[in-house]
């Protein structure tokens, strides 16, 4: 495998992860009338339903954003340097089959 394809194919990966993200913010990105009545001064406009009813709910939400945000990283950083250098590692039976 060349390893234009492979840049190729990481760009690609990364293009698609970016519209799926930019997708999901564009539809939740504005709440309806009635929700943006109910929700915190902070969230307005971002959320539907009831909002957080105390601040043990804010800790449980920022907790989530924090795993969320790890686990975005390090999925981007591993998709982009997967760090596999090994010759005998699994994948190098798919890239060096021919």
């Amino acid at each position: 495998m060349k390893k234009s394809s492979g840049r190729r194919c990481k760009a690609t990966a990364i293009i698609a992860l970016f519209l799926i993200w930019m997708s999901a913010i564009g539809k939740t990105a504005f709440a309806c009338s009635v929700c943006e009545k109910q929700q915190p001064k902070i969230l307005r406009g971002i959320t539907h339903g009831a909002g957080p009813e105390g601040n043990f709910d804010y800790i449980i939400i920022w907790i989530m954003v924090a795993i969320t945000m790890a686990t975005l990283y390090y999925s981007v950083k591993w998709l982009v340097r997967p760090g596999e250098k090994n010759s005998v590692h699994i994948k190098r039976l798919i890239l060096n089959d021919e």
